[in-house]
């Protein structure tokens, strides 16, 4: 009997606008080509006035896709066209990761996740602290505060220029969230657990504020979801300080599990072999 795997091939895709920076490609081809899985995973540039008609020919089947991933700036209208989004989904109001089931389109955001199973990973017991310091309010830091939160942190404080963007996090997600102006950065900084960056300082060499980490708990860790450069300012000068890092890389890997395993089968671990390959890819661009 011949393997059905050479008789039918699954079709996954990656879609945004701009997308040929996107190193999903890189790590779901490496996933099927290692674990012998006969599928396919294609970037898809879509620009925004075209995500709709893409979404449409999803669901119809025109394009042959089980599903797939979805990056900026079409995660929001991704969970809108989405049948039945999760609930995380739903509560984040954006969508990373759609499937196909049953003639409907679910989706799900795996962002948080993967943050949280990167810090699982590298830094086990990371989770033991109640208090965090989160930086930046923008579209990033909603998927990190929903998964510290479901986590068990009493208190996430969202450090913000604009106040109000901020305070928006505390209705999304509630009472535990706590915003602040950057004015309050050492208050609210004292015995924290947990420092997560969620902007973009410091990426691509860019600058960043130096930052006293000193009031943090000693056993606290810092985190940054920016992973070019992968030692990035901030995680330098926590380094520096004698604090535990790590590094944004592992969420990259880590998020693309879960849908790895909707659209084909088979669970892949973010071992060392991915994270080196995507690292060399990176010093090569």
């Amino acid at each position: 009997m011949a393997d059905s795997r050479e008789t039918y091939m699954v079709n996954a895709f990656v879609t945004g606008w701009p997308i040929k920076h996107s190193r999903s490609p890189l790590i779901h081809r490496h996933w099927l080509k290692r674990h012998d899985i006969h599928g396919s995973y294609k970037a898809e540039a879509v620009a925004p006035e075209e995500f709709p008609a893409f979404i449409h020919s999803l669901k119809q089947d025109e394009a042959g896709y089980r599903g797939g991933n979805v990056t900026i700036p079409h995660k929001e209208l991704a969970y809108q066209l989405s049948d039945k989004p999760d609930e995380i989904a739903q509560e984040l109001g954006a969508a990373n990761t759609l499937w196909m089931n049953e003639g409907l389109l679910h989706a799900t955001n795996t962002d948080g996740y993967g943050f949280t199973a990167n810090l699982d990973y590298m830094r086990p017991g990371w989770d033991k602290a109640e208090r965090a310091v989160v930086f930046g309010a923008g579209g990033a830091s909603r998927a990190v505060i929903q998964a510290i939160r479901d986590r068990g942190f009493s208190e996430i404080h969202v450090i913000n220029r604009t106040l109000a963007r901020a305070q928006e996090l505390r209705h999304r997600f509630g009472s535990q969230v706590y915003a602040h102006s950057p004015e309050a950065l050492s208050e609210v900084m004292t015995e924290a657990g947990l420092f997560v960056n969620t902007t973009s300082v410091g990426m691509d060499g860019s600058d960043a504020p130096d930052i006293d980490f000193s009031m943090l708990a000693p056993d606290a860790l810092v985190t940054d979801i920016v992973y070019i450069p992968l030692m990035t300012p901030l995680l330098r000068q926590a380094r520096k300080q004698g604090f535990r890092t790590a590094d944004g890389l592992g969420m990259l890997l880590h998020q693309a599990v879960p849908g790895f395993e909707k659209w084909f089968g088979f669970r892949p671990e973010p071992d060392q072999e991915i994270r080196e390959l995507v690292i060399r890819d990176m010093e090569q661009h």
